[in-house]
């Protein structure tokens, strides 16, 4: 597990090493991390709009020792076998999972980019590895995606803290994503509504929409 002081000491180890800015966007626990919502993580999840960003960051990692490792056993069988499945690094017990424009189906945004609430620079040499952290909104939306139990508790810790959530924004997000090719976002946002719902006010509308975009 790493906290955030040693999460953000790491991303400024990586920031000697890159050879190129470098640009990226938190979704995971990394990025509720930035916002309070957890302690620890186990993963770091980033997402990259290029393939060179994504090359020079591995190339980075790697002479810090991360070493290639498996998907098996993290994601459900059915998301190995995506096109968009990421690519993961482990040293010890941390792990990074490295996404390039999608996280399996699900796209990397224009509002996904206007809504990022955080950026974060860390340039401990001449380059500058520039994290951007994507809204807990769509934090919410990426975490319903991946079947996890833990990325739901991870969601269920969000509202409990923070039950303001702007549902409208991340059911708009959800229909965007099923018209541009997204064939289980909204099945898997559904199924993660419902069990919401017994925990948090989730108006009926919203629901509404959702069964609409289906």
């Amino acid at each position: 597990m790493i906290q955030l002081e040693s999460m953000n000491d790491l991303f400024k180890l990586i920031s000697r090493s890159i050879r190129k800015d470098v640009k990226c966007y938190a979704f995971g626990g990394n990025g509720l991390m930035h916002y309070g919502f957890k302690e620890s993580t186990k993963d770091i999840d980033l997402l990259f709009e290029s393939e060179q960003d994504l090359e020079e960051f591995v190339r980075a990692i790697r002479l810090l020792g991360y070493e290639k490792g498996s998907l098996l056993k993290i994601y459900i069988p059915e998301l190995t076998k995506e096109k968009n499945k990421p690519v993961m690094y482990t040293r010890g017990d941390e792990r990074f999972d490295l996404f390039i424009n999608r996280i399996f189906q699900t796209r990397l945004s224009e509002k996904m980019k206007q809504r990022a609430e955080a950026r974060l620079d860390f340039a401990a040499k001449d380059n500058t590895l520039t994290m951007m952290v994507l809204s807990k909104e769509d934090i919410i939306l990426l975490k319903s995606i991946t079947q996890r139990e833990k990325d739901f508790d991870d969601i269920l810790s969000v509202v409990e803290k923070r039950p303001n959530i702007d549902w409208k924004a991340i059911v708009e997000e959800a229909a965007w994503q099923a018209q541009h090719g997204d064939k289980w976002v909204i099945m898997d946002l559904e199924s993660t509504m419902q069990r919401l719902k017994h925990i948090t006010l989730i108006k009926k509308e919203f629901f509404d929409m959702l069964y609409k975009a289906a």
